[in-house]
């Protein structure tokens, strides 16, 4: 580099401003975006609040004392009418405003009350509202104990814990990276390097999300999600070049001419490798719910800002520091023949059946649970218990025969429509509590109170069913199934948590097909002009996909399913509908990465050698030997990353933590290390094989450095 100074002045200049920028990013993320805008649910919720005035977050008040509701019933009057009066809630139900719900707002034991509030505004600005207002009554007082819920307090929370776990999984990665980095450069020096260029990373992560909130509606997970990636990426990128720098230089060459062999096998890896994971992340954008969509638009930034920090900052520090970051005898120097990695690859070889069928039983094995996944929207579960949220939330379940959070709401298309036979024929669907609607209320076919008048909107009319189910449950999602069998008067949309959680699987299992085929094969083509082999590409995608599922099925066993105590988390039943995508496609595009930096490798030692069998064996073990210990001590780094997001409170981030770190690790060892040169010993020069007639196309499009 020939302006190293400059390069550091500018960069440094451009990370105390992507500091300042980055901190105002936390409080312009949206705290939802699991339902697409179009689904069915989100055009019920539209309605609901255009012509009835009802928010779709509620605010879920529980009123507790010893006394019973009497006892209760001074604090929980004075808190509904305090509500009722409230700007920022449209509706407030109580036991005590509304003795008519009183079946529904009381628990079976008579000791506590709820107050349901809607509260104003959508997914991204109720939940501030709601905080605010909790914080106004939640606590105890006179023998009465107030605590807040329902989704926009679950919302708020999770916002909250979200914020509080980046700070924590900063504060462990960072320090345990650069001791790793320390421990495997065997310099203080050269560890600055890759941790000067991660801290950067952070800032500029951070300023790219803040600005593209101005664009697009980013998640409020985007912040550990995204943050993690680019703190990872740009440690593994700046590693990779060091090692191959050191690797030069080991060889006898000087620094300019190390640096710039460097640059020119190490950078084209590097670049290679962020579009195969920019790629990987595009995929997100096939489903239509917001989250996903946001996080692939601000991935591939942070991507994209990663290549850059290593394509720059790292040789600037590189040519600046010079030869103090190789003071201590270097691990290149070391003959690659007799490193241990070598040694493995050259086991495996002689033995691939043996070596390989027991790692493949394994894995498979580790994914059998994925057949049993079932996916749902998160609810207050997902926050630790000492929460608010998840304490209210246990409370509705245990306690309560109608659960507030789980009512289904029904817009029935023109005004006025007679909807009492429709009423009666709901009503008499099993665990229905009730339905209540101009017509009347109505339990188990049969009249039981008056009707609501502000139910009949301009063009629609509109109903209420309560039932103690949870929305999330397999039984509610049959009841929804049931409720939609019953013939309406007119056409119908349907609204609730129940529903939103049918509309979230629905996008999913219709954007997945086009993610996977995209991801497959936009891969495939970059691995063809990488390696000119046909094999090569399919071998990579099978067994990044082997090892994908197999992650997946640990994640189903341990947190659906419960085993192992959900690693410490509350097991519901089902899995978060867009953590396996998001899961997929960043584990896919981190697990590409490292098969770059192999095959890159594996075709650099191939191109030069006879093209015999015995040399594709020895381009494999000599790939693996010297690519492998910088794949192996990245991956070691990008776990101890993802390890800090896996101690986060909220269920979601901690499964994503896991699941990286698994799939990186098992991916690293497992997988590269053993199935790889057993599958490349197997398929001999076959592995780089391609049609004759396609050959001189693929060397005149090769991908060259």
């Amino acid at each position: 580099m020939r302006a190293p100074k400059l390069a550091l002045v500018v960069i440094g200049i451009a990370f105390l401003l992507c500091g300042a920028v980055g901190s105002l990013t936390a409080a312009r993320l949206s705290n939802g975006g699991f339902v697409a805008n179009d689904s069915e649910s989100a055009r019920a919720a539209e309605i609901l609040e255009r012509d009835y005035g009802m928010s779709g977050m509620q605010l879920v008040l529980t009123v507790e004392s010893d006394g019973g509701m009497s006892g209760a019933a001074a604090r929980g009057n004075e808190i509904a009418q305090q509500l009722r009066g409230d700007s920022r809630v449209s509706r407030a139900v109580s036991p005590w405003t509304d003795p008519q719900l009183s079946r529904a707002l009381v628990s079976r034991d008579g000791k506590v009350g709820l107050i349901v509030a809607d509260v104003r505004g959508d997914e991204n600005h109720a939940p501030g509202s709601a905080r605010e207002l909790a914080d106004q009554y939640i606590g105890s007082r006179d023998g009465v104990t107030v605590r807040a819920g329902g989704q926009a307090m679950i919302w708020s929370e999770t916002a909250e814990q979200t914020q509080k776990d980046l700070a924590v999984a900063e504060a462990i990665a960072l320090p345990l990276t650069f001791l790793l980095l320390v421990w495997y450069l065997r310099s203080v020096v050269a560890a600055a390097i890759p941790f000067v260029t991660g801290v950067v990373a952070i800032a500029g992560s951070s300023a790219v999300l803040y600005l593209l909130t101005y664009v697009v509606e980013l998640s409020v997970f985007a912040l550990n999600i995204v943050t993690a990636i680019g703190l990872a990426l740009a440690i593994d990128y700046s590693l990779l070049i060091i090692g191959r720098y050191r690797e030069e230089i080991a060889a006898g060459r000087v620094r300019t001419e190390a640096l710039r062999l460097a640059m020119k096998h190490g950078g084209r890896a590097v670049a290679f490798s962020g579009v195969i994971v920019g790629i990987a992340l595009i995929g997100m954008a096939f489903f239509p719910m917001a989250f996903l969509r946001s996080l692939a638009f601000a991935g591939l930034a942070v991507v994209a800002l990663s290549i850059v920090l290593a394509l720059t900052l790292v040789p600037a520090m590189v040519t600046l520091l010079g030869d103090r970051i190789n003071r201590k005898p270097l691990r290149e120097a070391w003959p690659v023949r007799e490193s241990l990695l070598y040694r493995i690859a050259r086991i495996v070889q002689r033995r691939p059946a043996v070596c390989a069928l027991p790692v493949l039983a394994l894995l498979v094995v580790l994914g059998a649970p994925i057949f049993g996944l079932k996916l749902g929207l998160p609810d207050d579960r997902v926050l630790p218990a000492s929460l608010q949220a998840p304490q209210v939330g246990e409370l509705l379940r245990d306690r309560f025969d109608d659960n507030a959070t789980g009512t289904v709401h029904i817009i029935v298309s023109g005004q006025g429509t007679d909807v009492g036979a429709y009423s009666a024929a709901l009503s008499r669907v099993p665990e229905v509590e009730r339905v209540s609607g101009p017509a009347g209320t109505f339990a188990r076919g049969l009249p039981a109170g008056p009707g609501d008048p502000g139910a009949s909107g301009p063009d629609s009319v509109h109903l209420t069913v309560g039932t103690h189910l949870d929305p999330y449950s397999d039984q509610g999602t049959r009841q929804l199934e049931a409720l939609r069998s019953v013939q309406p008067p007119a056409p119908t949309l349907f609204g609730g948590l129940a529903q939103q959680a049918g509309d979230s699987t629905t996008g999913i299992e219709e954007g997945f097909p086009k993610a996977v085929l995209w991801i497959v094969v936009i891969t495939f083509a970059l691995l063809l002009l990488l390696t000119g082999s046909v094999v090569l590409p399919l071998k990579a995608i099978v067994l990044n996909v082997l090892s994908l599922s197999a992650t997946f099925g640990a994640l189903v066993w341990v947190f659906q399913e419960g085993h192992l105590g959900g690693f410490g988390t509350a097991a519901t039943g089902y899995t978060i509908a867009t953590l396996p995508v998001l899961l997929f496609c960043v584990a896919f595009g981190l697990s590409m990465d490292y098969e770059v930096f192999l095959l890159a490798r594996f075709t650099e030692e191939w191109k030069n050698s006879g093209k015999t069998r015995a040399d594709n064996d020895n381009a494999v073990a000599l790939g693996i030997a010297r690519s492998g210990r910088i794949v192996t001590a990245a991956a070691l780094l990008m776990a101890v990353v993802f390890a800090g997001i896996a101690v986060s409170g909220v269920t979601m981030n901690r499964m994503l933590g896991i699941g990286l770190a698994m799939a990186v690790l098992l991916d690293a060892t497992l997988v590269r290390m053993v199935l790889v040169p057993a599958f490349m010993r197997v398929m001999g020069t076959a592995n780089w094989w391609a049609p004759a007639r396609s050959r001189p196309l693929l060397e005149r499009v090769a991908l060259r450095e």
